[in-house]
C-alpha cells in the first residue's frame, strides 16, 4: 500500500490462462506500488471481477494487463477496484470538439467508435456541447487514433491552430452555422410560399384569372421545389451519404429518405401520370410536402441551435471575467503586458476599479475586493499583506501590490472553467438508457416505416400507393432521436452552469445524479461547522469579587504572551481587541495538558484546567458549577489564579459559523439526516450538536478513522455525503457517495471531492442538493417527453387511428412536431436557469 505497510515481497504472480477470441485487452498504468505483494494484491482483485478472463500485474513496469469480455465487464470497474485498494491509475484525459453530429444515434456511433480503441478507458460523447471526453492510456492510444476513428464514422474533428482558444473557435463555428441555417431557412420559406399558392391555385380562385393546366402546374412546382430539395435540404443528403459510406444510419437518413420518396414519387407523377391513375383517381404530387418538411425541420434546428447557445452561457460568463492585461513591475518600472505573459513571482500592481489578473498573495497595501463573480458572495472582502487574492475578481478601494502565485491554467478561474466544462461533457447513469435506445433507434424506425408502407400498400384502401407513401414518409419524419440525445446533456449543461454561477462546482454528471438521492450528510466539525479558530466567549468572576474583567484578561493574556497554543492565542487576541497593554511574563513555565505558570509584575499567575488548580492546592468550589456549565456548552473553561486565589474563569471555544443553524434546519426540511464527526469528547460534541440542531454525533473519532465511520453509515443502507475542508478529510470525502469540499480549505480536500463550495458557506450544501434534485427532475421530464413523443406519435404516423377514426398524420405536421420536440426539450432545460437554489 501507499502507506508503506506492505508485508514482505511475494513473488509476482503471472497467470498465463487462455483467453477467448472475443476478449479485449487493456493496459492500465498504476501508481503507488511499493513491492511485489502490491502487484499480487491488485492482480487477485482484478481476477475476481466478473467478465475478466485473465489479468497480470507487472510491478517493474507499473502496469496491469487485463483481458476481459466487454459485454460483462467495464474498464471503469478495473480502475475503481485498483483505486479502492489505495493505488493510483495514470491516465490522460482529452476533450475533442466534433462536427456533424445531429442526433442521439450519431452520439452512439462516435461513442462506440472511440470505445472500441484499445487503451481507451472511458468515453462520454455529448450532443449538446458537441464534444467527446476520452480517458485513455497514452502508452496505447492517442489523438491520431481518435481522429481516425471519428472520421471513419463520417464525422469531423474541429482542428485548432497553436494558441487558438477552443471555446472561441467553437463559438465562431456555432455563429456561422446559425447564419447558414437562417440563410437556408429564409430561402426555403421564400420558395415554399409560391409552391403552396400553386397547390391551392384552383381552391383560392386564381384559376379564374390565369388558368394553369394541371400538368403545367405540377411542372412549375417541380421547378420551385427542386432547389429546396437539393440546396436548402442538401445537408440532410451529405449527412445521410456519409453515414451510408460507413454502413450506418442517422437522423439525416430518415429525413433524406422520407423527402426523397415524396420528391421521386411527385417527379414520376409529373412526367408519367398514367402509371398512378386508377379508376376514380388521378395522380397527385407532393412537392409541397417535401418542401414543407425540409423547411420545418430547418426551423426546428434553427430554434434548437439558438437555445443550445444559451445553455453554455455560464462558460461564456466565466471566460468573460478574465482580465486582458496586467500591470507588472519589471526592472524597477511598471509596464502593462497581456495576462498570458504574467509569470509566477511577478509583482503585480492593481489600482481601484481594476480586475485582479491572476492569483497571488498581497505584499503591500490594503483594499477591499469584490469576489462575487467567483464565490457568489456580494459583500467585498478586505485584503491586507499576506492575504490571497483571486484572478478575475474586482479591486474596489485601495491600490496594492501582490506576488503572482498561479498563472495560466493554474489559476482558480481557469480550474473552475475546466471543471465546469468537464462536468458539462459528462453523463449521469440516467442517460445510459437513452443512449442504448438511440443506438438502435434509426434502423428500427426505418423498419417500422417499411412495414407501414407494405401494410398500407397491400391491405390499405385505394389509392393504396398514395396512402402507403404518405404514411411511410410520416413515420420516417416523425421519429426523433434528437430529443432523446438532447434530453440529458442540455439539463446537465444548464445545471452545472447554474451551480458555477453560485459558487458550486460539480465535478460531473454522476455526482449530480447521486447528490439528489443523498439522505445523510456527515459534517466534519472543525473548520466546517465551526470557524476553525478559537475565540474567547466568556469571562466570569466569583460572586463578591471586586476584580474587573479587564484585569483578569490582562493577567491571563500577559502570561500567554508569545504562546503558540491556539487557546493562548485566542486570549491574547481578545486582550488586543480590548486595547489592553500586555506585560512581558517572567519565570514562565508550561505544564503540558494542564496549563501555564508565570510571574506578572511580581505576582504569581496560574492559568489552566481544574486538575491544574487542584494540584496547586487551590479551592475551586466557588466556580466549579460555572465551569461545568461552560463545558456542557462545548467551551473550554480555564481558571485564572493570582497569588494563590481564584480570580475568575476565561472560556474559549471554536464558535459555530453564522449560517450553520440555518443550513442544518434547511437540510432537515429536505428530509436529510445530519451527522457531526469530531475528535472531541462526547460531552463537547453533544453541546455543539444541541446548538446547531445536528441529529447524530460521532465523537472521539481519530482523523484516520473518519472514512471507516462513513463506510459504516453506508453499510446501514444510507446514501452519504461528507462535508469537510482539511487534508485529513480527504479519505472520508473519497469514501462518501458524494464528497463536498469547503473551498476555503485545502486543495487536497477539493481534489478528493465531487462538489466544491468555493466560498465555504454551509448554505451551499443545501443549494447543491436543491440544484441536483431540480436538475435530475428536469432530466426525467425531458426523457419522459422524448420517450412519450416517439411512443405515441410513431404509431399515429403509421396510421393506427385510421380504421377507428379515419385520422392520418400529414407528413408536414409530422415534420413540425419533430422539430418542436427538440426545441421543447432544450427550452425545458433552460428553465433550470430560473430555479431558486438559495
Amino acid at each position: 500500500m501507499q502507506d508503506g505497510s506492505c508485508p514482505l515481497p511475494e513473488p509476482e504472480v503471472k497467470r498465463q490462462g487462455k483467453v477467448s477470441t472475443r476478449a479485449k485487452r487493456i493496459d492500465i498504468p498504476i501508481r503507488g506500488m511499493s513491492c511485489a505483494s502490491c502487484a499480487s494484491r491488485i492482480q487477485r482483485a482484478l481476477l475476481g471481477i466478473e467478465g475478466v478472463e485473465d489479468a497480470s500485474v507487472n510491478f517493474a513496469a507499473e502496469k496491469a494487463t487485463v483481458f476481459y469480455d466487454p459485454s460483462r465487464a467495464r474498464v471503469e470497474e478495473f480502475i475503481k477496484t485498483i483505486q479502492d485498494l489505495g493505488y493510483g491509475v495514470s491516465t490522460s484525459r482529452i476533450t475533442i470538439p466534433i462536427k456533424g453530429m445531429s442526433c442521439a444515434a450519431c452520439v452512439g456511433k462516435v461513442q462506440k467508435a472511440l470505445s472500441s480503441l484499445e487503451g481507451v478507458i472511458s468515453v462520454s460523447v455529448n450532443l449538446a456541447t458537441e464534444r467527446a471526453t476520452v480517458e485513455y492510456n497514452p502508452l496505447q492510444v492517442g489523438m491520431r487514433d481518435f481522429k481516425k476513428a471519428i472520421k471513419e464514422r463520417g464525422y469531423d474533428v474541429v482542428e485548432l491552430t497553436p494558441g487558438e482558444d477552443i471555446v472561441e473557435k467553437e463559438k465562431r463555428q456555432r455563429d456561422e452555422e446559425l447564419r447558414r441555417l437562417k440563410r437556408k431557412f429564409t430561402t426555403g420559406v421564400v420558395l415554399t410560399i409560391p409552391l403552396f399558392v400553386l397547390v391551392y391555385w384552383d381552391r383560392i380562385g386564381l384559376s379564374a384569372i390565369v388558368d394553369i393546366p394541371r400538368q403545367v402546374n405540377f411542372f412549375l412546382q417541380l421547378i420551385i421545389e427542386t432547389p429546396v430539395q437539393f440546396w436548402v435540404g442538401w445537408q440532410f443528403y451529405t449527412g445521410a451519404i456519409k453515414a451510408a459510406r460507413h454502413r450506418t444510419t442517422n437522423m439525416n437518413t430518415l429525413i433524406a429518405v422520407g423527402t426523397s420518396a415524396a420528391y421521386i414519387y411527385s417527379v414520376t407523377a409529373t412526367f408519367f401520370p398514367s402509371l398512378f391513375e386508377i379508376k376514380g383517381y388521378t395522380a397527385e404530387v407532393y412537392f409541397d410536402t417535401a418542401a414543407a418538411i425540409i423547411v420545418l425541420i430547418l426551423l426546428g434546428r434553427l430554434l434548437e441551435a439558438r437555445a443550445r447557445g444559451q445553455t453554455s452561457e455560464a462558460i461564456k460568463k466565466l471566460m468573460g471575467l478574465q482580465a486582458k492585461t496586467a500591470r507588472v513591475i519589471r526592472e524597477g518600472r511598471e509596464i502593462d503586458i497581456p495576462v498570458e505573459e504574467v509569470e509566477i513571482g511577478d509583482i503585480v500592481v492593481v489600482r481601484p476599479g481594476e480586475k485582479i489578473p491572476v492569483d497571488g498573495v498581497v505584499k503591500e497595501g490594503h483594499s477591499t475586493v469584490d469576489e462575487s463573480m467567483i464565490s457568489g458572495e456580494s459583500i467585498p472582502v478586505e485584503k491586507k499583506p499576506g492575504d490571497e487574492v483571486i484572478g478575475a475578481t474586482l479591486n474596489r478601494t485601495g491600490t496594492f501590490k501582490f506576488e503572482a502565485t498561479k498563472v495560466g491554467r493554474e489559476t482558480m478561474l481557469a480550474q473552475i472553467i475546466n471543471m465546469v466544462q468537464e462536468a458539462q461533457g459528462s453523463k449521469p447513469p440516467i442517460a445510459r438508457l437513452a443512449d442504448r435506445i438511440a443506438s438502435v433507434f434509426v434502423p428500427v424506425v426505418m423498419g417500422v416505416a417499411t412495414l407501414t408502407f407494405l401494410v398500407w400498400y397491400f391491405f390499405g384502401p385505394e389509392p393504396a400507393l398514395t396512402y402507403a407513401l404518405l404514411n411511410f414518409i410520416a413515420v420516417m419524419i416523425i421519429a426523433c432521436p434528437c430529443a432523446l440525445g438532447l434530453a440529458t446533456p442540455t439539463s446537465i449543461m444548464v445545471g452545472t452552469g447554474k451551480g458555477a454561477e453560485n459558487g458550486i462546482l460539480i465535478r460531473g454528471g454522476e455526482a449530480l445524479e447521486t447528490a439528489h438521492r443523498i439522505n445523510t450528510i456527515v459534517f466534519d466539525k472543525t473548520g466546517t461547522l465551526t470557524r476553525g479558530e478559537p475565540v474567547v466567549t466568556d469571562i466570569l468572576i466569583p460572586g463578591g469579587s471586586s476584580i474587573a474583567e479587564s484585569e483578569i484578561l490582562k493577567y491571563a493574556a500577559s502570561a500567554e504572551k508569545g504562546s503558540e497554543h491556539p487557546l493562548g492565542e485566542a486570549i491574547v487576541k481578545k486582550a488586543q481587541e480590548e486595547g489592553i497593554s500586555l506585560i512581558g511574563p517572567t519565570d514562565f513555565q508550561t505544564i503540558p495538558g494542564h496549563g501555564i505558570k508565570a510571574r506578572i509584575e511580581g505576582r504569581e499567575v496560574l492559568l489552566g484546567n481544574e486538575e491544574f488548580m487542584k494540584d496547586a492546592g487551590l479551592g475551586i468550589s466557588s466556580m466549579e458549577a460555572e465551569a461545568r456549565r461552560l463545558s456542557e456548552e462545548g467551551k473550554t473553561p480555564m481558571y485564572v489564579a493570582v497569588d494563590g486565589a481564584i480570580k475568575g474563569i476565561i472560556a474559549v471555544a471554536d464558535t459555530l459559523k453564522e449560517e450553520a443553524v440555518q443550513a442544518i434546519q434547511a437540510l432537515r426540511r429536505l428530509g436529510v439526516e445530519t451527522v457531526m464527526i469530531t475528535g472531541d469528547n462526547k460531552r463537547t460534541a453533544q453541546a455543539i450538536a444541541r446548538q446547531v440542531g445536528i441529529d447524530r454525533i460521532l465523537a472521539e473519532v481519530l482523523p484516520e478513522d473518519k472514512a471507516k465511520e462513513v463506510k459504516r453509515l453506508q453499510d446501514e443502507g444510507k446514501i452519504v455525503a461528507m462535508v469537510g475542508d482539511g487534508i485529513n478529510d480527504a479519505p472520508a470525502l473519497a469514501q462518501a457517495d458524494v464528497g463536498i469540499a469547503i473551498g476555503t480549505g485545502t486543495d487536497i480536500a477539493m481534489e478528493a471531492s465531487d462538489i466544491t463550495l468555493i466560498r465555504g458557506d454551509l448554505n451551499g450544501v443545501v443549494s447543491a442538493i436543491t440544484l441536483s434534485r431540480a436538475t435530475i427532475r428536469n432530466i426525467k421530464q425531458n426523457l419522459f417527453w422524448a420517450f412519450a413523443y416517439n411512443t405515441i406519435l410513431i404509431p399515429v404516423a403509421a396510421g393506427v387511428l385510421f380504421p377507428f377514426f379515419g385520422i392520418l398524420l400529414n407528413p408536414m405536421f409530422a415534420a413540425a412536431a419533430m422539430g418542436m420536440s427538440s426545441v421543447t426539450v432544450v427550452t425545458n432545460a433552460l428553465r433550470l436557469r430560473k430555479v431558486r437554489i438559495r
